[in-house]
């Protein structure tokens, strides 16, 4: 809130006053002596070699060396080199790169390496490239060498050779330290060596063993570059200057490799977590701060890692060090640091709105900052592995952009870059003062460290709105604007947690918003299956694992989703939970095991079709809970698609009998090269056609349903397939060929049933602007799903959006989709996306069992899935004849009746009303619900009655005269807002209002 600056002069704050003693605190850097030999590096180890890079299936595109700094203190690499001898030879080493830059206490320094082809991710951003060393992956020594000049170590045993620092031989080598490693059987087996938390016993056969968790770390996780000077330093003062002198007025400090001394107060102190530093920020600065004045930022980070656990928020200090742009962060390389006493002030925490601009957010490097206006939550996928959470400097979300338009379309093309723009405007992440990664298992302590933020009994999600309770310090790293916790946060110190997050959680469906006699959904399931990896032969190297090694899910196997029993059944309680929560009296499932596929386990004592046998204990596991025969599935119809153009997954149906009944068998689409994967198309699961009718109705009242799970777009088999560059994705030539097919068969088999009402139903792999979509809604189909989008702000899926600048955060958008021809739609009541899963971190998911210390995994619906499941509404008489009983309530003249003994009274005699009728009730009002409010409601504009009516489901209202009361603009505007920002979640009418000197309706009438 910004505070007046007359009231602001009533509000004097005494000074932060300390003793006035200079304390020298001891230097942490000593010069180097002019000749070292291996032992000067002692405890610098290669810690990870992936040498496959680039073959066939490899995790990544090039080889990589990784080293790690098991010491205490920094150390410098210049002066070494890694070096590469085959396997039999003798002579020197046929490879070589010379190192260069300090490695960080405990941190890492990556080597790109050579590689054998194209196929794998790039690996994140290296601190030394020796493409020329291609190293073999399956047998060969490598050397990190205490020389730049190439070895001829003797064969056998290193340890005693005085020039190699550390050596890792593998495979049949004739070269290694005390015995060589074991290798990867081929570069098809896509593992690296990996050494176990440092540990360096000179025996490579001990020390290395093989992981197909190949995790690449540079200096991102700790290590220091050698500075390298600003090409155009401009002026750097000389002898003591202040902090925005360092910082200067662009993106790379005036002070690049020089040494400087500053004074600070530390605002903010990592001495743990792999900051090994902490803010200092000048006295006195901060608070309301004018960005059109304000050019140099007032704060600096130094980098410290001898000196930082001595220093507390709070100290004056001074500090000698060298200045340097560490991935685009200023900081301080300190050599020594003094503690004062001055009597100074204590800088205050900048007031103001995300600045929009680098150039604003540069000028606040380092500060402080206690950030207003609104902020929601954008991402959490990375929450459980990084410990940041990803922020929109607004009221919404992210929006991936093909929800809005394509790139480059001449239509729709401003839409999608609007989106994409938002990123840079609004986009920072909230972290925890930490560069830790909590999921790699090559150092135990990180799991073993309880997450920050996540909770099970106060969610973070996206889409809820964000509170700052503290002040956080903004700074720059890993490519990314962010807000640092003044301290290291973990679960162990919640309360130093700076933000309060607003629950966005139901425990149903907005069913009162869907209505309708029988209801329809579609939920994919995440690769359930009920054969489990363990009972396949799969090999535990091919599991994910939680913290302690032990198998939770299978990874290029047979057989997808759960590794054994426990875990399936830990996955199949959240399935449960949500489906007979969900509502639903019909459901399409996606991503649900085809047992007919040969890997599949299936009794000889089971029944039915072998394709349903995992659908069918699905269906069992529900009707424990729900009541025996409350569901049943819809069996495999006799004609199947062939078993080799069926993918291992496949859609199905299941239905409550006692409220539907289906009409006539299953048809599944078989001979479509779209979705059978031939002539250029890629794999899809192929559509299932089933009837059903309300139970005890006629035939002819039958609805159709039709089942899909189009080509997802993770990759490309062919050029055909490949991204065609306007957002779509990979495979958007497959999808769109899927959606003709579909279209196709749907009307076929419509009218073989002679059927009017259809609905097409499932995770189609396309937002709504995609030429999929696009396709079906030309054909006069209604995305329900869309529509509950853009008045709801919900959508099924959560996945990160990148801009052209490399800038990127969480983005929402709908996979899933429910369309409704335009008989069906005559009978559909309403729609709801449930958002229990794509909001929700994963580390509730089963998946993650046990991969952190605080474990988060219940079994309720909250991360059943990574998709969110859509509902809607139908009459089961649609428009034909008969009568309906309509319930409804109206109220006029509210005008912000907030109050202890007012609001509860009130929405206490609307549910009793409602209660009578519960699926024909409409809420309604006259007008003059907010404006000459009660102060409650008026001191805040009305929110609170806004809110309270928007819980309350209040679906249309009247405009009286006091709506007008802040003007036109404020109604529209604030009151009503845009689509997707959506305040009154009801529908504004008028009448008699129009445009000044016109008959255009201002409003809805």
């Amino acid at each position: 809130m910004r505070i007046s600056t007359r009231i602001q002069s009533l509000l004097v704050s005494a000074a932060l006053l300390v003793p006035l003693v200079a304390t020298p605190v001891t230097a942490a850097y000593a010069q180097p002596t002019e000749e070292k030999t291996a032992a000067s590096w002692s405890g610098v180890v290669i810690n990870e070699a992936y040498l496959s890079g680039g073959s066939k299936g490899a995790a990544y595109k090039n080889k990589f060396i990784e080293l790690y700094n098991t010491t205490d203190n920094d150390v410098t690499l210049d002066g070494t080199s890694l070096q590469y001898r085959p396997e039999s030879g003798t002579g020197a080493s046929n490879a070589a790169a010379d190192l260069t830059g300090v490695i960080k206490a405990k941190g890492h320094y990556l080597i790109k390496a050579g590689s054998n082809g194209s196929d794998g991710a790039e690996l994140p951003q290296a601190d030394a490239t020796a493409t020329n060393l291609n190293a073999s992956g399956t047998k060969g020594t490598l050397f990190l060498a205490a020389t730049t000049s190439k070895l001829s170590p003797a064969v056998g045993d290193t340890t005693a050779n005085a020039d190699i620092i550390d050596a890792l031989g593998y495979g049949d080598t004739n070269t290694f330290e005390k015995a060589a490693a074991t290798a990867p059987k081929s570069n098809a087996d896509v593992k690296s060596l990996n050494r176990a938390n440092g540990v360096d016993t000179n025996d490579n056969s001990a020390d290395f063993t093989l992981s197909a968790d190949i995790t690449p770390e540079g200096t991102g996780e700790g290590s220091q570059p050698t500075p390298k000077p600003d090409p155009t330093p401009g002026d750097c003062p000389t002898g003591e200057a202040e902090i925005a002198q360092i910082q200067g007025t662009t993106d790379t400090s005036p002070c690049v490799g020089k040494t400087v001394t500053t004074t600070g107060v530390v605002t903010a102190a990592y001495p743990d977590g792999g900051f090994n530093g902490y803010t200092i920020q000048t006295p006195a600065t901060g608070g309301a701060v004018n960005l059109a004045e304000h050019k140099a930022s007032d704060g600096l980070f130094v980098y410290d890692s001898k000196n930082v656990k001595d220093l507390q928020i709070g100290d004056y200090v001074k500090v000698n060090g060298t200045i340097s742009e560490y991935y685009g962060l200023t900081e301080l390389n300190a050599s020594s640091v003094t503690k004062l006493s001055d009597k100074v002030e204590a800088p205050k925490a900048s007031t103001m709105a995300f600045p929009k601009t680098d150039t604003e957010r540069e000028s606040l490097e380092s500060m402080l900052i206690a950030p207003q206006g609104d902020y929601t939550v954008s991402d959490v996928y990375n929450t459980n592995k990084y410990g940041e959470i990803g922020l929109a400097a607004s009221n919404k979300p992210f929006l991936n952009p093909t929800v809005k338009g394509l790139k480059g379309d001449a239509e729709t093309g401003a839409a999608y870059q609007a989106e994409l723009d938002r990123i840079e405007a609004e986009g920072v992440y909230l972290d925890d003062g930490s560069s830790r990664n909590f999921l790699d298992t090559k150092y135990p302590d990180n799991a073993d460290t309880p997450l920050p933020y996540l909770s099970n009994d106060q969610p973070v999600r996206v889409g809820e709105k964000v509170t700052f309770t503290k002040p956080v310090v903004l700074d720059y790293r890993n490519s990314a604007w962010r807000f640092q916790p003044t301290e290291r946060l973990t679960g162990d110190n919640a309360d130093a947690q700076p933000v309060t997050f607003t629950s966005t959680r139901t425990d149903t469906p907005d069913l009162a918003a869907v209505g309708g006699d029988i209801r329809l959904a579609t939920f994919n399931v995440l690769n359930y299956f009920s054969t489990t990896a363990d009972k396949t032969g799969c090999s535990t190297s091919n599991a994910y694992t939680d913290r302690d090694g032990n198998p939770v899910t299978a990874k290029n196997c047979d057989v997808r989703g759960a590794w054994d029993k426990a875990n399936m059944e830990r996955q199949r309680a959240k399935i449960v939970k949500a489906i007979n929560n969900l509502g639903a009296d019909v459901v399409s499932l996606e991503e649900i095991e085809n047992s007919a596929k040969a890997a599949s386990s299936v009794p000889a004592s089971f029944k039915g079709e072998r394709r349903d046998y995992a659908l069918a204990t699905l269906v069992d596991a529900l009707n424990e809970q729900a009541g025996e025969g409350t569901w049943a599935y819809v069996p495999s119809p006799q004609t199947v698609p062939d078993l080799d153009v069926e993918d291992v997954i496949r859609t199905a149906f299941i239905y409550k009998p006692t409220k539907v009944a289906t009409v006539g068998a299953t048809r599944i689409l078989t001979d479509s090269d779209a979705f059978n994967g031939k002539n250029g198309y890629e794999h899809g699961r192929q559509p299932d056609a089933q009837a059903f009718k309300a139970k005890g109705a006629a035939d002819s009242d039958a609805f159709l349903v039709v089942a899909n799970h189009f080509k997802s777009k993770g990759s490309a088999s062919n050029a055909l397939n490949q991204d065609p560059g306007d957002g779509s994705g990979n495979a958007d030539y497959t999808r769109q060929a899927q959606a003709d097919a579909l279209l196709a068969f749907t009307d076929e088999v419509k009218s073989d049933l002679k059927l009017e009402k259809v609905f097409l139903v499932g995770d189609f792999n396309a937002y709504y602007a995609e030429k999929p979509i696009q396709k079906i809604v030309a054909a006069g189909y209604t995305d329900l799903s869309e529509q509950v989008s853009e008045k709801t702000g919900k959508y099924t899926y959560a996945y990160t959006v990148k801009d052209e600048s490399g800038n990127t955060n969480g983005g929402v958008g709908s996979l899933d989709h429910i369309f409704a021809n335009e008989a069906a739609m005559r009978s559909v009541t309403g729609a709801d996306i449930w958002n229990i899963n794509s909001v929700e971190s994963v580390a509730l998911e089963y998946s993650r069992y046990n991969y952190n210390a605080k474990n988060l995994y219940q079994a309720d619906q909250f991360r059943a899935s990574d998709h969110d499941p859509v509902i809607i509404g139908i009459s089961a008489s649609g428009t034909t004849g008969g009568t309906a009983t309509l319930n409804l309530l109206n109220f006029n003249d509210f005008h912000g009746r907030i109050g202890k003994n007012l609001t509860v009274p009130f929405a206490a005699t609307i549910e009793q009303l409602r209660a009578e009728h519960p699926d024909s009730s409409l809420l309604l009002a006259a007008g003059d619900s907010i404006g000459a409010s009660l102060f409650n409601s008026s001191a805040q504009k009305d929110q609170p009655t806004i809110d309270v009516l928007n819980a309350l489901g209040l679906k249309a209202s009247a405009v009286g005269n006091h709506e007008f009361d802040q003007g036109y603009d404020d109604l529209t505007g604030r009151v009503i807002g845009t689509d997707g920002k959506r305040n009154a979640q009801w529908d504004y009418l008028g009448a008699n209002v129009y445009k000044k000197g016109t008959g255009t309706p201002a409003l809805q009438e």
